[in-house]
């Protein structure tokens, strides 16, 4: 599946999820993966979204998420100039007589064992989404019974920083505490 991986930074306010997925929802548009977290600048938060390129114009989301008001700015990373990454914690039967193989499988892919039961182990996994879905191919035959993913976060390889250049407006009621949609008093 081709998919495309956008970084938005968008302005640290409530209500700015709902209106980026609203944006995705009422154009049918499928989002794999959403990851969002704080920045450097507590004002600005980073939404890592992953869509489907086969079933969604990417230069139709990308315009429609730049008209969004509390959208700072939208960058398309491509595959190898960026860093992706995604946390997986994978909790699998192990069968006390192939809990060495299993441990040797979680080794071979640098994954961490962080909790170990009379017949289950818990993995914790970093890495590419490639790795961790070879990973999770190669657990399969122990019994994955429960997974849990964050969604991918990525950065662009290289020197640049989204942050370079104009971010767009973050509204004066950061400096002065009101909302910027609210009238001043």
């Amino acid at each position: 599946m081709s998919t495309h991986t956008l970084s938005v930074l968008v302005e640290n306010k409530p209500g700015v999820l709902t209106h980026v997925a609203g944006l995705f929802a009422r154009r049918a548009f499928n989002i794999s993966s959403l990851a969002v977290g704080p920045t450097e600048d507590e004002r600005v938060s980073r939404m890592t979204i992953v869509v489907d390129g086969a079933s969604t114009p990417i230069e139709q989301v990308q315009n429609q998420l730049e008209k969004l008001v509390r959208v700072l700015k939208v960058v398309e990373l491509h595959g190898d100039a960026a860093v992706q990454r995604e946390l997986a914690l994978i909790k699998v039967r192990a069968d006390p007589a192939r809990r060495s193989q299993l441990l040797e499988v979680a080794a071979v892919f640098r994954a961490n064992v962080v909790d170990m039961g009379p017949e289950t182990l818990v993995l914790e996994s970093v890495s590419s989404p490639a790795k961790l879905n070879s990973l999770l191919a190669m657990l399969a035959d122990y019994g994955t019974c429960e997974l849990v993913r964050t969604g991918q976060v990525a950065l662009a390889r290289g020197a640049a920083c989204i942050t370079d250049g104009p971010l767009g407006v973050v509204s004066a009621a950061d400096e002065t505490g009101a909302e910027a949609d609210e009238p001043a008093a």
